[in-house]
């Protein structure tokens, strides 16, 4: 995520997380660098983990991602609910900017994901995490 400067900068910072443990994510967004913390509150290896938002800009946050084996590889489904904090403010610049910025944002991490599982680059994930 080279294009919002993306750092995981506290908590599990490498290698594989799990169950109740937290990572801080560190990013540019919206022309100003914001800082999240979230803990991992689900994880069923191999078909699911779920992250909610302990610390952040939203007022909620909770994205569960979903993997299902099929025909020729995994699907993976990704499941973002968020509120924006401002009350009705939030609510309309949810409806016309951040909740479009969000999906582009994650399609983008998604196929990074893609990249690397589609690759050797999940190697070096894996050589990281021991």
């Amino acid at each position: 995520m080279a294009h919002t400067n993306e750092q995981a900068v506290a908590g599990t910072t490498s290698g594989l997380i799990e169950l109740q443990e937290t990572v801080t994510w560190k990013a540019k967004h919206l022309f100003k660098t914001r800082v999240m913390r979230v803990k991992i509150t689900e994880m069923k290896k191999p078909i699911l983990f779920t992250d909610e938002m302990v610390e952040g800009d939203f007022k909620s946050m909770k994205h569960e991602h979903h993997f299902k084996k099929v025909q020729n590889g995994t699907l993976m489904i990704d499941l973002f609910n968020f509120s924006a904090p401002y009350g009705s403010l939030g609510n309309v610049a949810s409806k016309i900017y951040l909740t479009n910025y969000l999906k582009k944002l994650l399609e983008h991490r998604n196929n990074m994901i893609r990249e690397y599982a589609e690759s050797e680059k999940w190697r070096f994930v894996l050589q990281e995490a021991r």
